[in-house]
């Protein structure tokens, strides 16, 4: 009978572990990023975790056939560890022995060790797996860990609870045509377009309460800024005085994972060449207000007064940007007409809501806003709107017995990740990105 003690402490070392200790003869394991054979000597770059490691095979002297290395092939190699300013991490390491792990079955289908992947985004989402292996794809989500990491650190020393809801319900939080509807043991229910009853739900349990998860939108939209399934980061918070505090709140957050990514993600952000955003202070401006100042500005007719188009958007960030220098602006007090029966109207003016959008160079990346916590004004609300209480009953119980007046907001991980990096297509930033046409891989 056997026990385990815990983590298996491995014979084979990592970069880290190079580039902090002393080391003279050591074992590395990685898979065969590309091979520069020059004759005599072969240089093996191994892809590592944490990087790219280069191994030198001197074939005179390699007691293992060469030939047996392939490009992306796992391999164990050991030998010793010597400086070399020219290699990545400044050493390299002389390979003694190399013992193959596994060899692919056929070539590589597209060339993952240039230093830039000159293919079209198609060729990339339908090899997703083989293109993620690019040095410089793949610090495009080390860099989304950092904001989700941000997200989570900030969140819990503001004394949030992480929570998990289900994604399969009875109605959609948002209402309207936009859901994914499906068969459950014979019984309507659709995929959850975001987790906003129960994060509502749950402040009247924990007060603050966030969750990183899955949404689910049925939008018929084929643009560069829409997915059908993206990565939401939510919170939700107690004992507000205003929506206010909600985007303080997101202010913070912004500001702690720029300096996280600053501080732990300076090799990421340096491949890409990523140059992060000053966010010591956003502006806030109204709805109305920022629609009459960009079409003074650019000479634009004002057409939707109940919404922002994207071209308005994006004249909002370049007028911010041009007047303040700033990346990010909260638009506030968007018209009652375009937000959900939950959203708390201004009492000065019950046409708009307390509510707002953040745009970041010109594209909205979180929504948010307070909400009512009075059960009366909810039912009237809804009641205005022509809405039953068929598939809400557990939500408005909630508010039969008392809720603290709060707010909270959603962002779009993959939007706020492309606007950072700034691609040009939100499926840039996504694994592997599902819309209209794209249900694998």
């Amino acid at each position: 009978m056997k026990f385990l003690t815990g983590v298996n402490k491995k014979e084979t070392v990592e970069i880290s572990e190079l580039v902090t200790g002393t080391h003279d003869r050591v074992t590395v394991s990685g898979a065969v990023h590309s091979i520069r054979d020059m004759g005599d000597v072969a240089f093996v770059i191994l892809r590592k975790r944490d990087g790219l490691l280069q191994c030198v095979c001197e074939k005179s002297k390699s007691p293992f056939e060469f030939r047996t290395i392939r490009e992306a092939a796992a391999v164990e190699i050991t030998g010793t560890v010597k400086a070399e300013e020219r290699a990545p991490h400044g050493f390299e390491i002389y390979m003694e022995e190399c013992k193959v792990l596994s060899v692919p079955a056929e070539p590589m289908p597209l060339p993952i060790a240039k230093w830039k992947l000159n293919t079209s985004l198609e060729a990339k989402l339908n090899n997703r797996s083989v293109s993620l292996r690019n040095v410089r794809e793949r610090a495009k989500f080390k860099i989304q860990e950092g904001i989700v990491r941000g997200f989570r650190d900030f969140l819990y020393r503001e004394g949030f609870t992480e929570i998990h809801t289900p994604k399969i319900g009875a109605k959609g939080a948002e209402g309207g045509a936009n859901i994914f509807k499906l068969d459950y043991f014979h019984r309507p229910a659709v995929l959850e377009q975001s987790p906003q009853l129960y994060k509502q739900m749950m402040v009247g349990v924990f007060d603050r309460v966030f969750e990183t998860g899955p949404v689910f939108r049925a939008e018929k939209h084929n643009t560069k800024r829409h997915l059908n399934e993206y990565t939401g980061l939510d919170f939700e918070m107690g004992y507000i005085d205003g929506f206010e505090d909600i985007m303080a709140m997101e202010t913070g957050f912004l500001q702690y994972t720029i300096k996280l990514l600053q501080e732990e993600y300076r090799k990421e952000l340096d491949i890409l060449n990523v140059a992060l955003p000053d966010i010591e202070r956003i502006p806030s401006v109204r709805f109305a207000e920022a629609k009459r100042l960009v079409s003074e500005k650019y000479k634009r007719e004002i057409r939707n007064p109940y919404d922002l188009e994207p071209e308005e958007e994006a004249l909002i960030g370049r007028y911010f940007e041009e007047e303040y220098d700033a990346e990010f602006v909260f638009v506030t007090h968007y018209p009652s007409k375009k937000r959900p029966f939950y959203a708390m109207d201004d009492p000065q003016d019950e046409t708009v809501t307390l509510s707002f959008d953040l745009l970041y160079n010109g594209i909205e990346v979180t929504t948010g806003g307070q909400r009512i916590h009075d059960y009366g004004i909810l039912l009237e609300k809804m009641q205005k709107r022509g809405m039953t209480s068929e598939g809400l009953e557990h939500y408005l119980n909630t508010f039969k017995y008392g809720m603290p007046p709060h707010g909270g907001l959603g962002i779009g991980l993959e939007r706020l990740t492309m606007q950072m990096l700034k691609e040009e297509n939100v499926r840039e930033a996504c694994l592997f990105p599902r819309d209209m046409s794209r249900l694998e891989p």
